[in-house]
């Protein structure tokens, strides 16, 4: 079946159409037939994380902005994005947005910074979050909110233009950033110096009153880079129990100088080879198919974490088995599972009907994307049970979110049910679900992807297609110009 031939979510009347449509696609996928209100719902069950109790089974990924200013300090958008995912209703706040950890570190010129500048702007976004909350619910008893800690590595790009930190030579990612030379790889001393600086940003990130940091290891940046460099020498490179030494150091650290502070882990539980457009199927306004890029001219080298090295296309979780079991040995206390990255295998992490400007069409229904990360998640629940998980991918199911995520939670096979895109579009969807009430259809995400192509273009994301504050603002004309001038080049 082609892209253009797979079924929209959006035009479903019936959860019946849904699991008409699983049936089609051979996808096995916990539904309920009725989402059920609070207190009967699963999703309304209470939750112990991070020596908290999270009121509900609703968790906010992190979403950023690209909207900091130019020293990484949060402006009104900022503001505004954090107090909505206060007002949203799920009671575990995940990282908030990536906020780096020093300003070499930044995916984007307005990317935010944790450092001593800052400190008090960063407080006030997180008591900004925490007043919004109580003045929806009355309380913030039951609510958990962390700030996700990052570098950028190949993907920093801290005053606009590519300045990769790599950690090894990547035969197909190189050239998509710039690394011509070994000058780009971090050195062993280098990253020890990187080392104190999340420590560093951890101590701040308690002192402003998170209750727990996100070490984030996903979506191809540097913590997520660590777990594939199976071609580096030195201490951070080579065996598992070397490559995850970057991990091991930074919660050491943390757990000395800042104790009492939770610890968590958005990690991509597996990747896979990069995807680029078929050329053939490419025309003007039309990206093509997305197809593995040729990984046979790059063995044997090793491709990614979680990924079968013989054949890259598909996942193997034999390691992420052990990094889990490792995280629970050195006080990682959660991790929020997603896969892939956004650079080069959006379907992957993002399932979405509608590509990217710098993506491609999707190569399989992206019901197979959503079913791939929840049986993961399932997979490692089942070896790793002791270990609460966060699950990823839901948002593309769109107005049967509720139907899944309920059942999903049911069953076991995951804790906590996230919502990224969806938190733009229609941040208070898990009030009303867990309300009993019908969702507003209308502020549905239907992945149109806007939110991903404007920051292609430099500007901020943002839902452009229902937020009122994106679709009304001069950066909506830019992005459309942007769009057009896209397709008139042969691509979406």
């Amino acid at each position: 079946m082609s892209a253009t031939e797979h079924a929209k979510i959006g035009s479903f009347r019936s959860v019946g159409q849904l699991r008409d449509r699983l049936v089609d696609l051979g996808i096995e996928l916990p539904c309920d037939s009725e989402v059920l209100p609070a207190p009967d719902s699963p999703m309304a069950q209470p939750i112990n994380i991070f020596g908290r109790q999270a009121r509900n089974r609703f968790a906010i990924h992190p979403m950023e902005g690209w909207d900091a200013d130019a020293s990484g300090s949060p402006t009104k958008r900022v503001f505004r994005r954090w107090m909505r995912f206060g007002q949203s209703g799920a009671a575990l706040i995940w990282g908030g947005e990536a906020a780096a950890v020093r300003p070499d570190g930044r995916a984007n010129p307005n990317q935010l910074v944790l450092s001593e500048a800052n400190e008090t702007e960063i407080k006030s976004l997180r008591t900004a979050l925490v007043d919004a909350h109580d003045a929806e619910f009355g309380s913030s008893g039951g609510l958990v909110v962390g700030l996700q800690l990052t570098h950028s590595g190949r993907y920093s790009r801290p005053q606009g233009a590519p300045a990769p930190a790599a950690l090894y030579r990547h035969p197909l990612l190189d050239d998509r950033v710039g690394i011509t030379s070994d000058a780009a790889i971090m050195s062993d001393d280098d990253v020890r110096l990187l080392i104190r600086d999340y420590i560093r940003a951890a101590r701040a990130a308690q002192r402003c009153g998170f209750d727990f940091v996100d070490i984030k290891h996903c979506h191809g940046y540097l913590g997520h880079e660590f777990l594939s460099a199976y071609t580096r020498p030195g201490d951070y490179g080579g065996s598992l129990q070397n490559r995850t030494r970057f991990l091991r150091e930074v919660v050491t650290g943390i757990r000395a100088d800042a104790p009492g502070l939770g610890i968590g882990v958005r990690l991509s539980a597996f990747d896979l080879v990069p995807y680029v457009p078929e050329n053939e199927q490419s025309a003007p306004g039309k990206l093509g198919e997305g197809v593995p890029q040729n990984y046979c001219d790059a063995m044997p080298y090793r491709f990614a974490f979680g990924c079968d090295q013989e054949m890259p296309v598909q996942m193997d979780l034999s390691e992420t088995v052990e990094l889990l079991r490792t995280m629970l040995q050195i006080g990682v206390e959660a991790v929020n599972l997603t896969a892939g990255s956004p650079y080069y295998n959006p379907h992957i992490q993002r399932p979405a009907l509608y590509p990217p400007s710098d993506g491609y069409s999707p190569p399989e229904d992206p019901l197979v994307g959503v079913a791939r990360q929840m049986h993961a998640v399932r997979f490692l629940k089942q070896y790793v049970p002791e270990m609460p998980m966060v699950g990823t991918a839901y948002s593309y199911l769109q107005q049967f979110v509720g139907h899944v995520a309920q059942a999903a939670v049911r069953e076991g096979w995951v804790d906590i049910v996230g919502l990224g895109r969806m938190a733009l579009s229609y941040p208070t969807l898990p009030t009303d679900i867990l309300a009993g009430r019908a969702l507003h259809v209308k502020r549905v995400c239907r992945t149109f992807s806007d939110c991903t192509t404007a920051p292609r273009n430099g500007l901020p994301s943002g839902c452009y297609p229902l937020d009122e504050e994106y679709k009304s603002s001069s950066e909506a004309k830019l992005l459309a110009a942007a769009k057009r001038a896209t397709k008139a080049g042969g691509a979406l």
